[in-house]
């Protein structure tokens, strides 16, 4: 059920952290993976922790750039399944501020929509799985992160409301909410021993998610084990929301 041999796959945001995670878990799953990263070409990202693209088609594509979308996704005609994980975060305050506000809002909502809306004819000629990566902070507060978690609530609600509009399409529509999971975004946390003891405390599991942990889910979710599953949001984040 999980064999994804011959079934064409693009990860959006894959070339590090749970995107990578992910495109790597459909390769070795037998799919033929696609990927969108920020820089020039793939050999910018040897030696960066998190990045392995080995076995990855890769395409440079600023998803804040919606030409650059329009541009990427024009000869796409066929596609079985679809992760948008990309994601940013800006930190010191800076979301309060209109700029830090719509840099955020640009790549973790309103290019999730761009790209569904780009790629749609794709899946649907396959009878294809999109899966939108949020967050926890989808569900809760992020005092310091305002844009963070207001685009990561609406990639929760964006899930359901394309979950039932697309379904009669043929297209499952389905998230995962990550918890802590070690990646560029959270080195705030990760890289700081005090505020990563005291995030763990929080963590019935006692310790970080990994992209494999993530990949897991995602695979679930766009296999026939998930074929009755429309619409919602898997949190995976090893107990953290439960206190």
């Amino acid at each position: 059920m999980l064999d994804f041999s011959g079934r064409k796959v693009l990860v959006v945001g894959g070339s590090s952290g749970i995107g990578n995670g992910v495109a790597q878990a459909f390769r070795a799953a037998g799919a033929e993976v696609s990927i969108w990263g920020t820089r020039p070409t793939a050999s910018d990202y040897d030696g960066v922790e998190g990045s392995d693209l080995t076995g990855l088609a890769y395409t440079q594509v600023d998803v804040a750039d919606r030409a650059a979308i329009d541009r990427a996704t024009a000869d796409i005609t066929e596609l079985d399944v679809l992760v948008l994980c990309q994601g940013t975060v800006r930190y010191k305050r800076q979301e309060f501020e209109r700029e830090g506000w719509d840099d955020v809002m640009d790549v973790n909502i309103n290019s999730v929509m761009d790209v569904a809306r780009a790629l749609k004819p794709a899946l649907q000629a396959r009878g294809g799985s999109m899966i939108i990566v949020s967050s926890v902070a989808g569900f809760g507060a992020t005092i310091g992160t305002p844009a963070y978690s207001a685009s990561k609530h609406a990639a929760v609600g964006l899930t359901k409301t394309l979950g039932a509009a697309w379904a009669s399409d043929g297209i499952r529509v389905n998230g995962l909410a990550p918890g802590l999971v070690e990646t560029k975004l959270t080195h705030v946390t990760t890289k700081n021993e005090k505020r990563l003891a005291g995030a763990l405390r929080g963590i019935p599991q006692g310790r970080m998610g990994t992209p494999q942990d993530m990949a897991g889910v995602v695979m679930f979710l766009a296999s026939p084990l998930a074929s009755y599953v429309t619409g919602q949001t898997i949190i995976a984040d090893g107990g953290l929301t439960l206190q």
